[in-house]
């Protein structure tokens, strides 16, 4: 069997101060980023949850209706996650991605097999595909079962507890968040829950290093999310965008919200009956390629069902999203 060789790292290259990206990260000319952006005002929805006070939950169930209807994506703030945290595993994702190569490369993923635990660049990509111009670090969270601290990196000192962490309280915010958009349906709170069953959470923390050419390249290209729901937050670098009515609609960044985008198997379920029809289909996302001396970092959660595992259909009628270059992003 041919054994895969240790790809280079986005980041190495970004350090190399090339004057021109290498060829497989070049997006052809009609997927390449406008750096076009719409209106503050008629950006992605920004939704406050105020704590879950039950007093306040008709008015943000109805802004919760709305954006799922028109966007299918949106921002939550006041959601129960410390500020602290948020900071802690923006710091912890930075110091890792900082750390010499040699020290990161002990956490690679195995470049034998796809979407494996671990430090990569390639997720899911094939051989002759365009690269993202990005670096990750995907854990592998829950169920507990699936949950290995000693495959993640142990600098600084509190990493492996700050994921943790982070991961519980993504967890409950996720539940808090599809339970609601279930009400607003009309649906029991556990609606959308029960007929995903029981789901598997990865935490990926996403590195944008400076692109030279970010008028060419993709931080992550358009896609939508398998699975129930993602978490996202960013730093301040901004670059993630979403689809909207056929153009690309940046996303604001913001230090204490969180970006929420339903992703494709909660779309499917509520889809299926005539209440739910009114739901949008058609939110996409992409990241661009920083520019200039900053790079960008990104946290996503993903919660995916066990019957999706493994499976990854089209972005068609589902939400598509993107990041463009250069982008620090935790996922």
């Amino acid at each position: 069997m041919e054994v895969a060789r240790e790809p280079q790292r986005v980041q190495a290259l970004a350090q190399a101060c090339l004057s021109h990206i290498p060829s497989q990260y070049i997006q052809p000319p009609e997927k390449r980023p406008q750096f076009r952006r719409k209106a503050s005002d008629s950006g992605v929805p920004i939704i406050d949850l105020h704590s879950f006070d039950p007093n306040l939950s008709g008015d943000v169930r109805q802004k919760l209706r709305q954006s799922c209807r028109d966007w299918g994506a949106f921002q939550v703030t006041n959601h129960g996650v410390p500020q602290r945290l948020l900071n802690d595993i923006r710091a912890v994702g930075l110091s890792f991605f900082n750390s010499p190569i040699e020290e990161k490369l002990k956490y690679a993923c195995d470049p034998n097999s796809a979407a494996t635990e671990g430090y990569g660049s390639r997720m899911l990509s094939k051989d002759d595909s365009v690269l993202d111009w990005r670096d990750y670090f995907d854990h592998h969270t829950l169920p507990e079962s699936r949950r290995n601290p000693s495959r993640w990196p142990e600098f600084p000192p509190n990493y492996r507890e700050v994921v943790v962490e982070y991961s519980e309280c993504m967890k409950v915010l996720a539940q808090k968040l599809l339970r609601m958009i279930s009400e607003t349906l009309s649906l029991p709170s556990l609606y959308i829950e029960e007929a995903i069953g029981e789901v598997y959470q990865n935490i990926t923390i996403s590195y944008y290093p400076p692109c030279p050419q970010p008028e060419l390249a993709l931080g992550l290209q358009a896609h939508s999310d398998m699975g129930a729901i993602t978490l996202l937050i960013q730093d301040e670098v901004g670059g993630l965008e979403v689809l909207k009515d056929g153009e690309w609609v940046t996303v604001q960044s913001l230090s204490d919200a969180i970006v929420v985008i339903l992703a494709d198997q909660t779309e499917d379920v509520l889809l299926i009956g005539p209440r739910l029809c009114g739901l949008s289909s058609c939110a996409c996302t992409l990241v661009h390629a920083p520019y200039g001396s900053k790079p960008k970092l990104v946290s996503e959660v993903h919660l995916v069902s066990d019957s999706m595992a493994g499976i990854k259909g089209g972005c068609s009628d589902h939400i598509v999203h993107r990041n463009i270059t250069p982008y620090y992003l935790l996922l």
